[in-house]
């Protein structure tokens, strides 16, 4: 299932716009805040699906029936690109456990890639709800990776992905891998470079976000 949440105006699009922006993107705080609202916004939509349950709770006045998550959520993120977006997590679900994987692109000198995953660290995920999230979602393959390992660890209830920009080809790769998932961006694009960029995109998320880095 894929939910866009650019398909109506709302402030998700402005900072969408800001995130593309070339001349905005040299603000890295603005860029790495706008991830994490993005975030935010989707999270709130994401806590409408998740099992609630009944709860008394005692206030100075009286006994207040109120509905409370049945269950925390494992918020999970690919290092480094996905910390923003993770922090926007955090922020409302902010009594959920936490999973951090290092997938990234290991490039040859052909122009071809492969995904490496050299590190994860998680809680105990049987029975759990993850919400993995990664600003970009291009080719797919660092997110089917990333969840292979996680489902390694336990049999995942119910899979929700968080991403900015998504492109097609991306999400129909990570839908066939996963089809029960759910994929959650603030907009769609249709174009991917050979080299496996979203065009337009908004650039490398994580360079933006906390500066370049040099890779052998």
């Amino acid at each position: 299932m894929i939910k866009n949440l650019s398909e109506s105006h709302s402030l998700i699009s402005n900072w969408v716009s800001e995130l593309r922006d070339v001349d905005v993107q040299q603000d890295r705080m603005r860029f790495r805040r706008n991830l994490e609202r993005i975030a935010e916004v989707i999270g709130y939509e994401i806590s409408k699906q998740l099992e609630s349950t009944e709860k008394e709770i005692t206030t100075p006045m009286g006994t207040a029936t109120c509905k409370v998550l049945k269950q925390q959520p494992v918020l999970a993120t690919i290092l480094r690109a996905g910390l923003a977006m993770h922090n926007g997590l955090l922020n409302y679900f902010d009594k959920a456990d936490n999973a951090f994987l290092s997938a990234y692109r290991k490039h040859h000198a052909d122009g071809s890639f492969e995904i490496s995953l050299e590190y994860m660290s998680c809680p105990e995920l049987e029975g759990r709800v993850v919400i993995l999230s990664d600003p970009m979602l291009a080719t797919g393959s660092s997110l089917v990776k990333a969840i292979q390992h996680l489902k390694d660890e336990g049999e995942i209830k119910e899979l929700h992905i968080v991403c900015a920009i998504a492109c097609s080809v991306g999400i129909e790769y990570v839908l066939r891998a996963e089809p029960k998932a759910t994929i959650w961006c603030a907009d769609i694009d249709e174009e991917l470079t050979a080299k496996g960029y979203i065009v337009p995109g908004l650039g490398d998320a994580g360079d933006l976000a906390y500066g370049t880095k040099t890779q052998n």
